[in-house]
């Protein structure tokens, strides 16, 4: 299977996501575990979010 450009963009933006998951406190961490119930939601969540961001010159 080849890689797309959007499956690449959503492998990018999921793999920034976790280290942004790593680098949060863990108040923050469990802030999004109990909004979102599980670390899979948070960080589709938190994935969706960068995707959907408007691009930053």
């Amino acid at each position: 299977m080849t890689d797309t450009l959007p499956d690449a963009a959503v492998l990018d933006a999921a793999l920034q996501m976790v280290e942004v998951w790593n680098r949060l406190s863990a108040d923050k961490q469990a802030l999004l575990l109990k909004r979102f119930g599980t670390q899979e939601n948070a960080l589709a969540a938190l994935v969706t979010t960068q995707l959907l961001a408007p691009a930053q010159p």
